[in-house]
Formats: C-alpha cells, sequence, structure tokens
C-alpha cells in the first residue's frame, strides 16, 4: 500500500486505487501514526491525539475500538507495541514523506541533483497533513517537511541556473516565493533567474519587495549577502551559477594592462594552494595584480564570508598581534565582546568557521610577524585562504609563491602610451616616435611604477627627448655600482630623477607627506609641510603638482604616497635636520585632533568623529610612538578605543604611558583590563581619578562580572558627576546602575534608571549611550508583559547599532526582536529573525550571541513542537560552549532540556534536570529564575499526577508576584499545559493545593517533590 500526507491524507492499493478511511477519528488515528513514520506512539499520546484536552470517558475502550477499525481496512500493519501502537511499514509499503526526503538526499549526493529533487517535489500534493493542520501532532512533522521542502526548491532553481534554465528556474519558483515571500534563499534564487532570463528590472523589484517587507513586517534590513547580490545586479556583474562576494576592494580606475596570463597562472595557483605570496621588486605592481586576482576569485570562487584586503604599508613595524588588530579592524571584529579573546588568537577564532579570503598587501617589512599571523590563521580557520604580497616569501609550508615580473616590452610600450595620454591630453605617438618608446619601457625594464613616473615628463619632454635623457641618466648609473639588484637600480634611478626635477618646496613636501601613516587629508598636510621653507598657503599647490607626476595618489580626500615613493622619501626626510620638527607637528596636529574628538565622541557628532578617527588610525599610531605628549594622546583617544571595540590595543598602549604621576591613565589602563579579562586589575588604586575614567572602570568591573565592586565605583563617578553637573557623566552612571538593577532582579530601579538615562542620553545626541539603555528597558518591557513597547525599544536598538556599525549588536538586537516573536507564537518570524543574528554572530566571531541566538532557535523549535530539533541545539550550546558557560545560560538550558522530557513523558529526566536548573537558581537568587525552575519541576510532577504539582506552580506564582513580574498570557504555554494536566489529575483538590503553595517556602514546596521521587 501507499500513504500519502503531502497534502491531505490518502491511501492507495498495490493497484494505485484510492482506499478509504471512513469516520473522522480513525483517519485521525491513521495520520497520528503516520506522522511517527513507523514509530510507536503511546496510547496517551494517541488519546491526546485523537481528542485533545477532552478525552471520553473511558479513552483506552474508545481508542481501542478506533484501533480495530482501522485494521479492517490495513490489516495487521496496525501492530500493539508497547507503550501503544505502530503502523508498520513493510518493504512493499511506501510513505510519500518519506520518499520525499529520500530522495532529497539522494540529490545533495550527486553532481546533478535536478532529476532527484524534481521527483521529490512532484510527490507534493499540498500542504503536509492539510487536513490536520491545527492538530498539535501534525506540526512538528509537517514544519519539518515543509522546511527540507523550501530547501529542496531553492536547491532545484540553483541547479537549473547553473545549468542554463532560467526559464525552469522560475517556474519553481513561482509558488513558493509568493507563498514565503521573506525567505531570502528563494529571493535570491529568483533575483538571479529573472536577471539571467534578460529582466533585470523585475529582479531589481523583487529585492525591493523583499526589503519593504523585512522593515515593515520585521523592523530589519535584507542580510548581507542578499544586498550584496542586489550591488552585483546593479553593476550587471552577476554570472550564473556564482554569488558575489562581499569585499571590501578597491574598483580600478585605469585597466590592467599586460596581465592576463599571470591573472590565469594565479588562479590555478590559488586553486592548490591555500597561501599565494606574490614576490617581485618594488613598483612591480603585486599589490594592483593581487587585487585584480582577488577580485577574479571572489566571481569564480566560494567565498561567503567575504574578500578583504588589508594593507600593511601603515604598518612600520609590529607583532603578530598588532597586525591581527589591523585586520581585526578592517573585518568589523571587534575585542569588546563577551568572551573575546582578542589579539592573534582572538582573530583565529572569530575566523574560525568562516570561508573568507584576505588580501595582506605589504608584507616585506613585517614579515617575520606576517608569517607568524597567517601560520595561525591558516592552521585555525579551515575555510580562509590567503594572497600575499611581499619582496620575498612568507617562508611557510604549502606556500605557493608567484613571482611577479616586469612587463613584457609591448605590454610595457601599451602601459607608457596609456599613462601619457592621461598625462598629456592630446598626445599621440606617431610612428618616428616607437623606437624612442620601445627604448624607454627597456631602459626601465618594464617596470610599471618607473613607467609611469616617466609618462608624466612626456608634456614637458616629449617622447625622445625623454630616451635621449634617460640614456644618459642610466649609462652613468651603470658604473655606480649601487649593490642593489638590477631592476631595484632601475626603480631607484627612476625616483632619483623624479626627485632632481623636483623643485625645493616640492621636495620639502614630499618627504614631510611620508611621515603619515595611510595618508593624510589636507588640513594635516597643511600642518605638518608648512614651515622651513614652505607657507601654508603653498602647501596645496605643491600637493597638486605631485599628484600630476604621479608621486602623490588622491583617493577621495586623502592623500598617500605610494611603498616604493614613500620609503624613499622617508629616507630623504631621516637625511634633514628638520626630520624632529616635522615629527613634532605631526604629533601636535594629530593630538589636536584626539582631544577635539574626545568630547564629540558623547554627542550628536558621534559617528562623523568616528569615522574620522578610524581614517586617521595609522596616523594616531605613529604619534603615540613620538613619546612627547603621548600619555595625553592616549588619554584621549581612550573613549575612540571603547567605541570601536579597540580594547586589547587600548590596554597595550596605555601600559606604555600608565604611571602614578598620572592617576587618570593607570584607572584607564585597569579599566580596559578588566574589560579584556584581567579581572587582576580590579585592585588598581582610583584615588584622584576623574570621574570619567571611574566610570569606566566600574564598566569596567561590571563586565568583568563583580557587581558588587561595579556598583560601589559607579556610586563614587555618579556623586562626582552629580557635583559637577555634568548630565552625560549622570547618565552613563544611571544606565550602568540599570543594567546592575536588572541583574539583581530590581525592576523598580531599572525602570526609574534606565528611563531617565535614555532621556539624557537622546538629549545630548549620545548614540552610544543611549544604546546602552536598549537591553534592560527591553527586558523591563517584555517582563511586564508590553510586547509593543518592548518591541519598540529593540527596533530602536537595531536602528543605533546598524548607525554605529556594531553588528554583535545587531545581532543582539534581531535575537531580542526574534524572541518577541516567539511570545506572539509567530514561528517562521523568530526563526528567521534568529537565523539572522545567529549569521552575523559568527561573521563577526560573536560568542555569546551565537549562544544567544541558538538558544532561541532552541526555544522556538520547542514551542512550535519540534523537540528533536530543540534538544539539537540545546546539546549543540551544552557541548560547543561549555568554556563559555553562565550561571544564568545554564539554568534556562537545564530548563528547556527539562521541558523536553516532560513533554516527552521522561520523568526521571525531566526531573533530574529541573533539579540541576533549581540548584542553580539558588545560588542566582532570583526570583524569577527560582520561579522557572519551580514550574519545571511542577511539570515532571504532573507526569505522575502528583498533588505537589500544584503546590510548585504555588510557590512559582508567588515568586514571580514578589518582585511584581508575574507570567503574561504569551509566556504561560508550558504553565497553563502543567496546569490543566495537574488539575485533570487532582480535580477540586488542585485549587486549594495551589493555594497553600502560594504560602510555602521554596525548600518546603521542593520537599513535596521529592516525595514524588521516592515513589
Amino acid at each position: 500500500m501507499r500513504f500519502g500526507v503531502l497534502g491531505p491524507l490518502a491511501v492507495w492499493d498495490e493497484q494505485g486505487e484510492p482506499v478509504t478511511v471512513p469516520e473522522a477519528k480513525v483517519r485521525a488515528l491513521l495520520a497520528v501514526l503516520l506522522a511517527h513514520e513507523g514509530a510507536p506512539v503511546s496510547v496517551d499520546g494517541l488519546v491526546h491525539g485523537l481528542w485533545g484536552d477532552a478525552p471520553p470517558g473511558k479513552p483506552l475502550g474508545a481508542l481501542q475500538a478506533k484501533v480495530s477499525q482501522l485494521r479492517r481496512i490495513l490489516g495487521d500493519r496496525v501492530e500493539r507495541q508497547p507503550p501503544g501502537y505502530r503502523l508498520r511499514l513493510d518493504a512493499s509499503d511506501s510513505l510519500d514523506a518519506v520518499r520525499f526526503r529520500q530522495l532529497v538526499a539522494d540529490a545533495r549526493s550527486t553532481s546533478d541533483p535536478r532529476a532527484a529533487l524534481s521527483e521529490a517535489l512532484k510527490l507534493w500534493r499540498g500542504a503536509p497533513f492539510a487536513d490536520y493542520a491545527d492538530e498539535e501532532f501534525a506540526q512538528t512533522p509537517a514544519h519539518r517537511l515543509t522546511e527540507l521542502r523550501l530547501s529542496a526548491v531553492e536547491e532545484l532553481a540553483k541547479a537549473r541556473l547553473e545549468a542554463g534554465e532560467h526559464a525552469l528556474a522560475l517556474g519553481e519558483l513561482a509558488d513558493a516565493v509568493p507563498q514565503h515571500p521573506l525567505r531570502e534563499g528563494l529571493r535570491a534564487a529568483q533575483m538571479r533567474a529573472l536577471y539571467l532570463s534578460g529582466r533585470q528590472g523585475e529582479a531589481l523589484a523583487s529585492y525591493a519587495d523583499l526589503r519593504e517587507r523585512l522593515a515593515e513586517e520585521l523592523g530589519v534590513d535584507p542580510s548581507p549577502e542578499l544586498r550584496s547580490l542586489h550591488e552585483s545586479l546593479l553593476r550587471q556583474d552577476l554570472a550564473a551559477g556564482t554569488e558575489p562576494a562581499r569585499s571590501n576592494l578597491p574598483n580600478a580606475l585605469t585597466p590592467l594592462i599586460g596581465r592576463s596570463s599571470a591573472l590565469a597562472l594565479l588562479a590555478e595557483l590559488c586553486g592548490t594552494a591555500r597561501l599565494v605570496t606574490l614576490t617581485g621588486p618594488g613598483g612591480v605592481g603585486k599589490s594592483r595584480l593581487a587585487v585584480a586576482a582577488a577580485a577574479s576569485l571572489a566571481r569564480a570562487a566560494d567565498f561567503p564570508d567575504g574578500v578583504w584586503l588589508v594593507e600593511f604599508a601603515g604598518v612600520r613595524s609590529g607583532t603578530a598581534a598588532e597586525l591581527a588588530e589591523v585586520v581585526a579592524a578592517v573585518l568589523g571584529i571587534r575585542d569588546d565582546l563577551p568572551g573575546a579573546t582578542g589579539g592573534a588568537a582572538g582573530l583565529a577564532s572569530a575566523l574560525r568557521d568562516r570561508r573568507t579570503l584576505l588580501v595582506l598587501d605589504n608584507c616585506e617589512h613585517v614579515i617575520d610577524a606576517a608569517a607568524e599571523l597567517s601560520e595561525l590563521l591558516l592552521r585555525t580557520a579551515s575555510g580562509l585562504r590567503v594572497l600575499a604580497t611581499s619582496q620575498e616569501p612568507l617562508g611557510l609550508a604549502g606556500e605557493g609563491v608567484f613571482a611577479v615580473e616586469p612587463l613584457p616590452t609591448p605590454d610595457a610600450v601599451a602601459l607608457f602610451l596609456a599613462r601619457a595620454r592621461a598625462s598629456a591630453p592630446g598626445f599621440s605617438c606617431e610612428p618616428s616616435d616607437l623606437d624612442a618608446v620601445t627604448e624607454i619601457c627597456q631602459r626601465l625594464d618594464g617596470i610599471p611604477l618607473a613607467l609611469e613616473l616617466a609618462a608624466t615628463r612626456v608634456r614637458a619632454l616629449g617622447v625622445q627627448e625623454l630616451a635621449v635623457r634617460l640614456h644618459d641618466r642610466f649609462s652613468i648609473l651603470t658604473l655606480g655600482q649601487r649593490g642593489a639588484p638590477a631592476r631595484q637600480q632601475t626603480l631607484r634611478a627612476m625616483i632619483d630623477w623624479s626627485w632632481e626635477l623636483l623643485s625645493a618646496p616640492e621636495r620639502i613636501v614630499l618627504r614631510r607627506l611620508a611621515v603619515h601613516r595611510d595618508g593624510c587629508d589636507l588640513p594635516a598636510a597643511e600642518e605638518v609641510c608648512a614651515g622651513d621653507g614652505v607657507t601654508r598657503a603653498e602647501v596645496l599647490d605643491l600637493v597638486t603638482r605631485l599628484v600630476d607626476r604621479s608621486l602623490v595618489v588622491m583617493t577621495g580626500n586623502r592623500y598617500r604616497l605610494l611603498e616604493s615613493v614613500a620609503a624613499y622619501a622617508v629616507e630623504r626626510l631621516h637625511e634633514m635636520e628638520d626630520l624632529a620638527a616635522v615629527r613634532e607637528r605631526h604629533l601636535r596636529h594629530y593630538l589636536a585632533v584626539a582631544e577635539r574628538a574626545d568630547p564629540l565622541l558623547r554627542g550628536g557628532d558621534q559617528r562623523v568623529w568616528l569615522d574620522r578617527l578610524d581614517a586617521e588610525a595609522g596616523n594616531m599610531r605613529a604619534a603615540l610612538e613620538v613619546g612627547a605628549e603621548s600619555a595625553r594622546l592616549a588619554a584621549a583617544l581612550s573613549w575612540w578605543w571603547l567605541l570601536r571595540g579597540r580594547l586589547t590595543e587600548a590596554r597595550r598602549t596605555l601600559s606604555t604611558v600608565a604611571d602614578s604621576a598620572y592617576p587618570e591613565l593607570v584607572v584607564l589602563h585597569g579599566a580596559f583590563a578588566l574589560l579584556t579579562g584581567d579581572h587582576s586589575a580590579a585592585s588598581v588604586s582610583i584615588e584622584d581619578a576623574p570621574a570619567r575614567a571611574l566610570w569606566l572602570f566600574a564598566y569596567g568591573l561590571f563586565s568583568a562580572g563583580d557587581a558588587d565592586a561595579s556598583d560601589a565605583v559607579n556610586t563614587r563617578a555618579l556623586e562626582m558627576f552629580t557635583a559637577s553637573a555634568e548630565d552625560w557623566g549622570i547618565a552613563a552612571s544611571l544606565a550602568l546602575r540599570a543594567m546592575l538593577a536588572l541583574g539583581r532582579g530590581d525592576l523598580a530601579a531599572l525602570g526609574r534608571d534606565g528611563l531617565r538615562s535614555a532621556e539624557i542620553f537622546r538629549r545630548l545626541g549620545d548614540r552610544w549611550g543611549e544604546m546602552q539603555t536598549i537591553p534592560p528597558l527591553a527586558t523591563l518591557a517584555e517582563i511586564r508583559g508590553s510586547y509593543a513597547d518592548a518591541s519598540r525599544i529593540q527596533r530602536e536598538g537595531l536602528s543605533l547599532a546598524r548607525e554605529l556599525g556594531l553588528q554583535a549588536e545587531v545581532s543582539a538586537r534581531l535575537s531580542g526582536l526574534g524572541r518577541l516573536a516567539l511570545l506572539e507564537r509567530d514561528w517562521d518570524r523568530a526563526r528567521d529573525l534568529h537565523q539572522q543574528a545567529h549569521r552575523l554572530a559568527v561573521e563577526h566571531g560573536y560568542t555569546y550571541g551565537q549562544i544567544h541566538s541558538e538558544m532561541g532557535l532552541a526555544l522556538g523549535a520547542r514551542r512550535s513542537g519540534d523537540l528533536d530539533a530543540a534538544e539539537r541545539h540545546l546539546h549543540h550550546i551544552r557541548d560547543g560552549y561549555s568554556a563559555l558557560s553562565s550561571q544564568a545560560g545554564d539554568h534556562l538550558l537545564f530548563a528547556e532540556l527539562g521541558f523536553i522530557a516532560e513533554l516527552r513523558r521522561d520523568f526521571p529526566s525531566a526531573a533530574a534536570f529541573h533539579l540541576r536548573s533549581l540548584a542553580i537558581a539558588r545560588s542566582l537568587a532570583e526570583p524569577r529564575a527560582l520561579a522557572l525552575s519551580l514550574e519545571g519541576l511542577a511539570g515532571a510532577a504532573s507526569l505522575q499526577g502528583h498533588h505537589s504539582a500544584a503546590l510548585l506552580l504555588g510557590a512559582a506564582d508567588a515568586a514571580r508576584r514578589s518582585v511584581g513580574a508575574p507570567l503574561p498570557p504569551a509566556e504561560r504555554g508550558d504553565v497553563d499545559r502543567i496546569t490543566t494536566a495537574t488539575s485533570a489529575a487532582l480535580g477540586p483538590a488542585f485549587a486549594d493545593a495551589f493555594a497553600r503553595g502560594t504560602t510555602m517556602s521554596i525548600p518546603e514546596a521542593v520537599s513535596a517533590f521529592e516525595a514524588v521521587q521516592s515513589q
């Protein structure tokens, strides 16, 4: 026989003819048995499935009558098997749900899944268990089957796209997308199918529709992957079968000339080696080729976590840990997150599960540190690939080395002519000039940078004169025996010549620009380069002339020196007597920037100044190395380090300047030490420290888990802020006090302090400060059952986090919204929000965010009836994050495992889990935690029909009311279920037992439960 549940319940005989199953309860019995796919179902489960909470007077007899009726139709396939019955499926029988899963599994094990997936999807006749959609027994299997079907539709659409079957792919998606409009995987496949079918406008409209729906229904944006796909559609560079990778690779301003064969060979090497290093002399084009290769790999390979360029040119020296901080800043990985370790190990941990391509540019001057960091990252993160540029290999096992050669003469000529035309509009190369151009390219050994520098001289000299001068100059240089390799001599000679052709003021500006790291803006150039031969008013004109000569590159509003030119200019700077004065002006300028930014980071211009300091990170590090005034600069940068999550960098820098003569710096160093896990810093002397340093120290103590000490220091800071009427400090102290109140369950203080803090921060325009009040206030609204307020607060926090670029905080707010969706019983929306939160947490190494979002997925799975999925999530949290477990987290985890055991009617396991949960709740001494454990024990007791279940429910209710937090209706699911079962077992005695429980102490209520265990 064949059985069908992928649609309305159906049965067919061996000839394929329909078999009628009369009588609604008999059909329901068959549906319950089919939902368990041959596994035994307990008598209680069958009775509940057929009659719900209103069983007949003699449920066992009624059930046996229905079993007999079903046996008349199906024969001995309906078997008695303790603790109930099962439907035996023989080899000749089939169930469409089982066949569907097998076909999907087969498809995933083959290179061409189209046939198997098509056959699987043809089995569907409608919604699974369509005529029992509202029944509890059908909800879990129906949900699982629907999820698998949607995955199969996505996979088939992608397979058809890869095979060029764009129209068929659209057909597969025609019904699924309207039915599940928020499912991003389906949307991505539809957008690609529309675009590849020549319907770009409809593809963009599909994205716009999704974005609008997500904003209205969930208050979120499309995922980074979908936004990246949208950008590819706008650029019209999407290829079939590929998904665009996120990246920060710069867009090339000019075509890459003469490197097509090198790109092909490099792609082949990158396919076999996880580390590939491009080597060659300065100016040969390693960086440009690496970026082009990375862009090509981003299109052709699978890097869902992005392709990222990290430039080490601005790092003059450094350890692996310091280079890791540069990489982390590019990737947006912070070390201020709970559980984050920072440094190279922290970066490796954050990258562990990512499939990412890192382009590490300009490694030669930090070669040992770059090699150490690359080895650690590659060893830890199996999905990581590294493309490095250096004048020498990193020297690691398995490294693929690609020597970047100068351009052959024909390509060198093409590059020279292209740059000459750009430099001298109207220039045309006559046939008589070709020999001169060829000689120039040969003299310059085909080195791209040398060719570009020479091309800027065409406007003044013409190619014939330029060739003559190069010939004369290089003939003299050849006699010089410089000792460097020939090609490096060539580039050095070209830069030498460019230098000699500069005016004295131009030379002054060029060498002074070299003191900057990662470039500078015009005000910095004017401040640092003016003086001793150059006026401030002249700097702009001189820098512009250097840009025209290709010695300075302008990107946006910043001026930068190419690596080889910068190295040359640094040499020239160190030859001059004004080195100390230039470095002093550099320090003064960036100290002024930092001290101006410091107070503005706590107001309405916060984002502007965060971005400004981000751009000057390299220059700030350089200024800190000067020595003079470095203490002042470190103090001014402390708030930027905090807001940007650069705690390890802050701690390391402050350790070099903290001195007993500077109490503020000593306390700041202690605060950052606490924030990075060094609890010994709690003993730092805080005498004579200013209020803001005290507050940060209190914040560090709170982060370290020392609530009492944090409260004491925070109270002292609040008194100082109040005495000086400093609104920002008052708001900060109140926000921290609200978090401390949440920890001890003082809801009244939480509401009072949190609301006042939020109001002050909002008035000041401090978005980061306002965001600190979001978690306690949203939690308070949720506890009180004010879900609309909780949702509004969470959405405000989500907006603030996105505005500030705090992706880990975005993850936390998405989890908060997911939790609210669970309370509204919107399982699909809850799952989507928690999955988004989990993806962001993984991307940014936010381990606690991964735990919180996976716990949300576990809660959603249990509440929607998928006990197996819930248990898998809980076991993954328990086994995968044991080193980071907290008491509060363990309490909830064991409570959830206990509820799962209770729902499976497994009394011993339910009792054991809830008793472990209770032990933790007692150490937390938080009434709501104690109440949850008591409710769990009540559920276990209800399985035995014991009166202690009512006592425990009463004690739990009293515990919740003692702190003004009775269970709101949306959170009463477990309590109502347990109450119904207990009430049915005890009858009129339930009310009296419940009332007695409200007057009992917790030990007395638990003692009553222990009587159940002894039976």
